[in-house]
């Protein structure tokens, strides 16, 4: 599973805004640990790293990695 590391996000409704924005993209099995701000999904090779960056990005977000 890809692993991206978000940096910004404090509670729940960060998280639920992650997930719709990965879900968007076509993600599945989206998994968020809050005080990591590790995020890992089920690979899909028609979801590009890039994609997932700037789709976290566009509601205020930081992808560290």
């Amino acid at each position: 599973m890809p692993i991206v590391k978000v940096k910004g996000m404090s509670c729940q409704h960060c998280v639920k805004s992650v997930t719709e924005a990965m879900e968007a993209l076509g993600a599945k099995n989206i998994n968020i640990d809050l005080l990591s701000g590790e995020v890992t999904y089920s690979e899909d090779a028609s979801i590009s790293p890039e994609a997932i960056k700037e789709a976290i990005t566009k509601i205020g977000f930081e992808v560290v990695s």
